[in-house]
């Protein structure tokens, strides 16, 4: 019994330890001290773990980076149609750019992580960055209000939007003119081959255009994979 008990107090004794850590790195990347540090913690938990996890709050970082990222980029480019928007929009909230700026502000040091998901590299997947940072931001929105969670945004975010000199193209939307332009059929997609874990699998897709040699790329989910090959695809003969 004596010996559980230590256990039980080494184990709330590290927590506590690990708390101000936290907390002093979300007050400086965020500019305020969070009220409620529970979000924050599920917001950086991995379903892994079997506790509380960042998903429902991913869920709803995400309607919010997409909302404060197209009203940055509706005032900053003025004269653009809705469709260059869409694309500037769509390379904005990609889960490769969350994740980007999940590896800047330092957020792998914070995640907590099951066994199984260290040992298959969830804290370089950035499938997991992508989606914490959004839960992240969740976690922001619901302690510190729209208003905080917009500065977090465009703090971290209108660099990336202001580096970009054009509208990006999506990679399967640029395929598909490419092969139009070049008298093709459109690109057919095959899953492949998949493998892994259910949180971190792993999916090759192949893209074939008539004519061509198939071109295959791998990703942690279908569309980034699709994504991948029709780019691969592109830098090949394109």
């Amino acid at each position: 019994m004596d010996l559980v008990l230590r256990s039980a107090l080494g184990s709330h004794r590290q927590r506590l330890l690990t708390l101000p850590d936290l907390s002093t790195w979300l007050e400086d990347i965020v500019g305020a001290s969070p009220t409620d540090l529970r979000l924050f913690e599920q917001a950086l938990t991995h379903g892994s773990t079997g506790a509380a996890h960042y998903q429902r709050l991913e869920f709803l970082g995400d309607r919010v980076l997409g909302l404060v990222a197209a009203s940055m980029l509706f005032q900053r480019f003025p004269e653009e149609p809705e469709g260059r928007l869409s694309h500037r929009l769509n390379a904005l909230v990609a889960g490769s750019t969350c994740a980007e700026v999940a590896r800047e502000i330092g957020l792998q040091a914070h995640m907590r992580l099951g066994k199984q998901a260290r040992d298959d590299g969830a804290k370089e997947s950035d499938y997991v960055l992508g989606d914490m940072v959004e839960a992240l931001i969740g976690a922001i929105y619901l302690d510190l209000g729209l208003d905080r969670a917009r500065s977090f945004i465009e703090r971290y975010w209108r660099p990336l939007l202001e580096s970009a000199k054009a509208a990006p193209k999506h990679p399967k939307s640029a395929l598909q003119e490419w092969c139009a332009a070049n008298n093709r059929k459109v690109p057919e997609y095959e899953v492949t081959h998949k493998e892994g874990p259910p949180h971190a699998m792993r999916f090759e897709v192949t893209v074939t255009v008539k004519g061509f040699d198939p071109v295959s790329a791998t990703a942690n989910s279908k569309q980034a994979a699709e994504t991948a090959a029709a780019k691969a695809f592109l830098e090949k003969n394109a």
